[in-house]
C-alpha cells in the first residue's frame, strides 16, 4: 500500500493506489483547499511534489492547461485533484489554510 506524506505538517498515511491526493487529504482532514470541489476548474489544490513524482499519475492536458494559472508554479507542481497516488510520494501544500 502506498504512503503519502503531506508537508509542512509531516502527516503520513497509507493509502489505496489510485486515489487522488485531494481525496486522500479530505478523508484525513488535511487542509488542502479545493474551491471547485476537485473538478480541475481552479488551482487552490496546487501542491509541489518533493519526492516520488514518478509514483503519481501522468499530467493530462486539462491539468497542464489549468496549472499555468497557479501562483508559484514550478516544474514539480501538481493539482491535488488530478494527481493519483500510485506509490510512495511526499507533497508540500502550497495554499495552506490552517
Amino acid at each position: 500500500m502506498p504512503k503519502i506524506t503531506f508537508l509542512p505538517m509531516n502527516s503520513v498515511f497509507d493509502v489505496p493506489a489510485g486515489e487522488t491526493v485531494l481525496d486522500i487529504a479530505i478523508q484525513n482532514d488535511v487542509p488542502l483547499q479545493h474551491a471547485c470541489g476537485g473538478f480541475c476548474a481552479c488551482t487552490t489544490c496546487h501542491l509541489k511534489v518533493i519526492s516520488g513524482a514518478e509514483n503519481l499519475s501522468e499530467k493530462e492536458d486539462e491539468e497542464l492547461d489549468r496549472i499555468d494559472y497557479a501562483d508559484g508554479v514550478a516544474e514539480n507542481s501538481r493539482l491535488g485533484c488530478q494527481a493519483k497516488v500510485l506509490g510512495d510520494v511526499v507533497v508540500e501544500i502550497v495554499n495552506l489554510d490552517l
